[in-house]
């Protein structure tokens, strides 16, 4: 990279951003997962739940990471991006490899350094996802078909997602704020099934253009929207094991699965296109939503 060209890198990375990670998205999502599982962690542990600057720093790290995972995602998909997205900003040189890279980095040290004024597990704990990212990115290079076949990939990718939610739930044990016990691994069970239940739904057509690596081109798109439905029946069941005893109206939460049922009819009564993404949305803010608002109003 030349002397003139670095002044325009913050520039085209903030393009990047922009056009590939949907800052309004994804940020919503961090802070709504953040703040549904902290809260009902601390609830289930016996004591109230307000936000502290530690939340916000958890908030942050979240949101940076994923970030970091889209950075990591467009390089492992160029060359399959070269043949199908030939408009994605890393095949047309709007970004560079190196530059990514630098970017990664970068955010990888600020989300240490944030996590350092909390404390040592928090650092451990959150660099330990983007370590196994990494990881993951190399297996895939080492081992093609995992990068090739839908569902194996997904199977690999799922800790990652495990263990940002660890990172929330095992900051928090370490601040004192959560006593660590067995509910906490269904939390994290239960936040997997919101965002699989999306992930799924996204990846679910009837009609699969050439080429496209969605999961219903694997298991027909049939058994793929019962895979989605089964996941979003899946948070509804850790939400049975977590806050029944509680009583019937910390069970609230559970109507956010209306949505994911009335997406699964509609996409299966259609017969074809793809899934209507405003329902797994809103099972995703909703489900999120509404356990933040019960850890506050049903202490």
């Amino acid at each position: 990279m030349t002397v003139a060209a670095v002044p325009r890198a913050p520039a085209r990375l903030g393009r990047f951003v922009l056009r590939m990670f949907a800052p309004h998205i994804h940020v919503t999502y961090a802070l709504l997962w953040v703040l549904a599982l902290e809260s009902s962690a601390v609830d289930l542990s016996g004591t109230a739940w307000r936000p502290t600057a530690a939340t916000w720093v958890r908030v942050a790290s979240v949101a940076l990471v994923l970030l970091f995972l889209r950075m990591l995602d467009e390089q492992k998909d160029l060359d399959h991006d070269r043949v199908h997205h030939p408009d994605r900003p890393l095949v047309t040189g709007a970004i560079t490899v190196t530059e990514l890279r630098a970017a990664m980095a970068v955010l990888a040290a600020v989300v240490a350094a944030l996590n350092a004024a909390c404390s040592a597990a928090a650092v451990l704990l959150v660099l330990t996802a983007l370590g196994y990212a990494l990881l993951l990115a190399a297996a895939e290079r080492a081992f093609p078909a995992v990068h090739e076949r839908q569902l194996l990939g997904l199977a690999m990718a799922c800790p990652v997602q495990l263990l940002l939610g660890a990172y929330v739930y095992g900051s928090s044990v370490a601040a004192g704020t959560v006593t660590a016990d067995w509910r906490g691994a269904v939390l994290l069970v239960l936040c997997a099934c919101v965002l699989l239940h999306y992930e799924f739904a996204r990846k679910t057509v009837w009609e699969a253009a050439p080429g496209a690596r969605v999961y219903s081109a694997a298991l027909g798109p049939r058994r793929s929207a019962l895979v989605a439905a089964g996941f979003a029946v899946g948070a509804v069941g850790c939400q049975l094991v977590l806050f029944a005893p509680v009583g019937p109206l910390a069970l609230l939460p559970c109507l956010a699965v209306v949505p994911a049922l009335a997406g699964t009819r509609r996409f299966l009564a259609a017969g074809r296109g793809g899934w209507p993404m405003g329902s797994a949305a809103a099972f995703v803010a909703g489900t999120h939503l509404a356990l933040t608002v019960r850890a506050v109003l049903l202490p």
